[in-house]
């Protein structure tokens, strides 16, 4: 153990996490070359094989997956201990990752990430909006937007805000439509909705909850292409309502029989929940969820 480097043990983290070596390069920042050499050596100094190199990728033997749980651990005391010494310095630094719903992060996150960089110049901000859900033990992301709380897992998790959607049409279409009078008219129009098996989470399938004769004619796997394909006359579409309510273009549709509410909740690990760059996005967060007010529900006519 005399040749153990922490730098090998975090090239071991990187690959373990990625499951490729290219990938875990790029996010590394090190050319592939240079991974290799590290896990190389961290292999010869402990004596023993960590992966078995397959065509699909890296894959943990059992002596690795025994390291994984304790480079982890080491992990994190290394960013606690870096996270100290940024706060005795009156200093936030570092990156924050934020994982997100497309929709969320595109349209309530990132135009107000002006006023966060403006009052923490040293901190970088890493916001990934992607139809998808993270893994925060696998340090997918240091802060997750989700659509349901998790059930396992090390996770410290509250409730960021409550929002609603609704049935929205292209204004063109409506017009153009036949007219929609109650629920019951809603099966003789052209629908746009999510591709079923590419659904990350069952919160998604808003449509057997509007009526069960409902079969979309377009099938698109994120919520803003959808709501483009509503705009242009493709058909209805269940969007939420601070998503649509930027674009005069569209119309409400039945708002008062076609309500649905999903919440948006905010994750950490509770490993790094308390480190003072965590906790300063995540108190940042909550702050302009609560400071939307009513932007998250239905624009008043």
């Amino acid at each position: 153990m005399s040749d153990f480097d922490w730098n090998d043990l975090r090239a071991f983290l990187a690959v373990g996490r990625a499951g490729r070596l290219t990938v875990a390069a790029q996010r590394m920042g090190i050319d592939h070359s240079t991974l290799s050499r590290r896990l190389s050596a961290l292999e010869s100094a402990l004596g023993t094989r960590l992966f078995e190199r397959r065509p699909s990728g890296f894959v943990l033997t059992s002596d690795g997956e025994r390291l994984l749980g304790d480079a982890e651990r080491i992990e994190n005391v290394a960013i606690t201990l870096r996270s100290r010494l940024d706060e005795a310095s009156h200093q936030v630094s570092g990156t924050v990752r934020v994982g997100t719903p497309e929709a969320f992060g595109t349209t309530f996150l990132a135009p107000r990430l002006a006023q966060l960089s403006a009052s923490q110049p040293t901190l970088e901000i890493e916001l990934v909006a992607n139809p998808r859900s993270f893994s925060l033990s696998k340090r997918e992301a240091d802060l997750a937007v989700t659509l349901t709380r998790p059930e396992t897992g090390r996770h410290f998790a509250r409730k960021l805000v409550d929002y609603a959607l609704g049935l929205y049409a292209a204004r063109s279409y409506a017009e153009a439509a036949e007219a929609i009078r109650t629920v019951d008219d809603l099966h003789r129009h052209r629908w746009v909705g999510y591709v079923e098996d590419l659904l990350w989470t069952s919160e998604l399938n808003y449509l057997p909850q509007v009526s069960s004769a409902i079969h979309p004619q377009a099938r698109i796997s994120n919520v803003i292409t959808q709501m483009e394909a509503v705009r242009g006359g493709a058909g209805l579409g269940i969007l939420p309502h601070f998503l649509a309510r930027g674009h005069p273009d569209l119309i409400a549709v039945l708002p008062q029989e076609v309500r649905i509410v999903r919440a948006y909740w905010l994750i950490a690990h509770a490993d790094t929940r308390d480190l003072p760059r965590v906790r300063l996005v995540s108190e940042f967060l909550t702050r302009q969820a609560e400071a939307a007010g009513d932007a998250f529900w239905l624009a008043a006519p």
